[in-house]
């Protein structure tokens, strides 16, 4: 059997192309919308997914400020610099780029963000929106595999779904988005983790599985009944080598796949535009 790809790029390319003539309502009415950028440290992976940001804002005319601080910046330094930008009128959306440096905490830095400017989705209050259904920033990487999956119209609806993974930025969140009551959403969801001995047990019996365990090589083709389709939403980073959840060789088994680089990715970034321009639509 060979696997279908499902390339994120045509998904990334028809969800920007819908954001165009909105962008353009948005500065014909005085509005520049506006995405502020911070990073913390001098991780070179971190530094090039800030500047694809930047360089896609760019692209769409969208302002960018960007706040860089130091790999010893304190945890008053990282408050301060997402104070500033709560308090920019210029900035409709923001972004604190992940991991941090390890005398920085993440989460007690976001829960100074204002949520409506939280592009990522991921402050409590979005969280708490979407687990209850209500309007706000989704997730980026789970909204982009919902979009994926509508794309290349794969069924979803009352199908069953195994999301192999419970973090908080893929896995939690992708569960709550796939269950909610929308065409392409509505399925059986079921959260398996590397912490369940016979995880692969509920793999095998899913029409759609979604790696998002950030293992690497975690799903091989024995997890998977053939013909299902596979999203492969986890990586891990060993220096600037991406090491993807998927196994290569689950191509032999799955009906559908994304590929190892370039599948995911792409959805995400569109994803994280999507939720600057709404943020920015809802404060003119």
């Amino acid at each position: 059997m060979t696997a279908r790809m499902l390339p994120g790029a045509p998904v990334a390319e028809a969800v920007i192309a819908e954001l165009k003539p909105r962008i353009a309502k948005l500065i014909e009415s005085g509005h520049t919308p506006g995405l502020g950028t911070i990073l913390v440290g001098d991780d070179s992976a971190s530094a090039g997914y800030i500047r694809v940001k930047q360089e896609k804002a760019a692209e769409l005319g969208l302002v960018s400020p960007h706040i860089h601080l130091p790999q010893d910046a304190t945890q008053n330094d990282l408050i301060n610099a997402i104070e500033k930008f709560n308090d920019d009128d210029a900035v409709d959306a923001m972004l604190v780029q992940h991991p941090t440096p390890p005398q920085i905490d993440f989460d007690a830095a976001l829960m100074t963000m204002d949520p409506n400017k939280d592009v990522d989705g991921l402050h409590p209050t979005n969280m708490g929106r979407l687990a209850l259904g209500m309007p706000g920033p989704v997730p980026c990487t789970p909204a982009g595999i919902e979009a994926l999956l509508a794309h290349y119209e794969i069924p979803v609806s009352g199908r069953s779904v195994c999301v192999l993974g419970r973090g908080t930025t893929l896995g939690r969140p992708l569960s709550l988005l796939l269950t909610q009551k929308r065409p392409t959403a509505n399925a059986a969801v079921t959260v398996v983790h590397t912490g369940v001995p016979n995880w692969p047990d509920y793999t095998r019996s899913a029409e759609i599985v979604i790696a998002a365990a950030g293992v690497p090589g975690i799903l091989q083709p024995e997890h998977l009944t053939p013909g299902c389709t596979v999203i492969g939403g986890g990586v891990r980073y060993e220096g600037r080598k991406l090491l993807p959840d998927v196994d290569e060789s689950c191509e032999d088994v799955a009906g559908a796949i994304t590929p190892r680089v370039g599948g995911v990715g792409p959805t995400t970034v569109a994803m994280l535009f999507r939720n600057c321009i709404e943020a920015a639509e809802a404060r003119t």
